[in-house]
């Protein structure tokens, strides 16, 4: 996420109001964190109390035991595919994913709404915030789909 050191505190809060809002995140929830500054987003989702939360250097969720997924993309289309390669296999057919983007490089939320389309994800939202552009999506039954075509 943006949760680097010169942002305020309020810009920090208001980017994981916002992710928390937008993917439905509770204690309920397993999530995984990718992308630049996770460590400090996982450590600010810890300190709200939702401890079902991961890193993927922390371990290797697989088959899809993650509900949710959140990353932060600061500069570029190959930071964001690195950091969705590293949630990807952690996601559930289920999941709900959350996006912040920082960067201002021209068509990115674009190029990073169609990777999620092309992986099954609805975007259902995207939200201003002062650090950037937050984009969430839901997939239902991705696999399913998958197999059947």
């Amino acid at each position: 996420m943006m949760l680097q050191l010169h942002s305020s505190p309020s810009e920090r809060d208001q980017v994981i109001e916002t992710m928390i809002t937008l993917t439905h995140l509770s204690n309920l929830n397993r999530a995984i964190v990718a992308g630049q500054g996770s460590t400090e987003l996982y450590l600010a989702l810890r300190r709200r109390g939702l401890v079902r939360i991961a890193l993927p250097s922390m371990f290797r969720l697989r088959n899809g035991r993650c509900a949710v997924g959140l990353i932060n993309v600061e500069t570029s289309l190959a930071e964001f595919e690195l950091s969705l390669a590293q949630i990807a296999p952690s996601l559930g057919v289920a999941a709900t994913i959350a996006v912040l983007i920082k960067s201002r490089e021209s068509g990115l939320a674009l190029k990073i709404r169609k990777s999620l389309e092309q992986l099954g994800f609805r975007i259902e939202a995207g939200v201003r915030c002062q650090q950037g552009l937050v984009l969430s999506g839901h997939r239902q039954g991705f696999f399913q789909m998958e197999h059947a075509a």
